[in-house]
């Protein structure tokens, strides 16, 4: 009996571990940060964007500011990306939205020019669909909610590779799909990477890219 109860912990133990082997670990080779924590070059916006003390981006809205179409307050990389792996945290409040886009061919219209993986406070939500955190906006849901509540922070693993997407969140793979078979064919195979300014507080942390060949 103990022996059969030392397999089951021995085998819940691999399992975590497998899972969360799914990020790469810190000092996983050719990553390279995409903010330098001092200030945002590298990247382009007209939105409040600031780099705070513990090295975070945040979004500070200004006063007036609403909506998502506006895209030039995204904050969008200067460089295009090909294929890649992205891993970052993120952070948000209660009812908080933003999203991570890559591959955005028109910095004047993020949403029809590339591909968005949503940010967005779900926390609690049974079946999340394409615009729940998570999902790629417009193509395909995450196959669960990995979500932490508002006030966490949470962590995207996507890579991207030809025409294929895979995004672990917290230590699991919820999205494994074809852009071709998604309702995502005619978005490029190279461009921006950006975060979207829905005029409500986000943080990112930690944000990190390796480029593949």
């Amino acid at each position: 009996m103990r022996r059969f109860a030392f397999l089951l912990s021995l085998l819940a133990t691999t399992l975590t571990l497998s899972a969360e082997d799914l990020h790469p670990a810190a000092d996983a080779a050719g990553f390279v940060p995409l903010f330098n924590g001092k200030d945002l070059t590298g990247w382009q916006t007209t939105g409040n964007w600031v780099v705070d003390t513990d090295g975070s981006i945040t979004l500070h809205p200004r006063e007036g500011e609403k909506g998502w179409q506006r895209y030039s307050a995204y904050l969008s990389t200067v460089k295009k990306y090909g294929d890649f792996v992205l891993d970052l945290e993120f952070k948000i409040n209660a009812k908080g939205n933003s999203g991570v886009f890559m591959r955005v061919g028109d910095l004047k219209d993020h949403v029809k020019s590339g591909f968005e993986v949503q940010v967005l406070d779900t926390y609690g939500l049974e079946k999340p669909g394409h615009h729940d955190c998570g999902g790629i906006v417009h193509g395909t849901g995450p196959s669960k909610n990995m979500v932490k509540p508002a006030g966490e922070w949470n962590r995207y693993t996507i890579t991207v590779k030809g025409r294929q997407v895979t995004v672990v969140f917290n230590g699991e793979k919820v999205i494994d799909a074809s852009l071709d078979d998604i309702k995502m064919a005619d978005r490029p195979n190279e461009g921006y990477i950006a975060f979207q300014d829905e005029a409500l507080p986000i943080w990112y942390r930690n944000v990190r890219i390796k480029e593949l060949k």
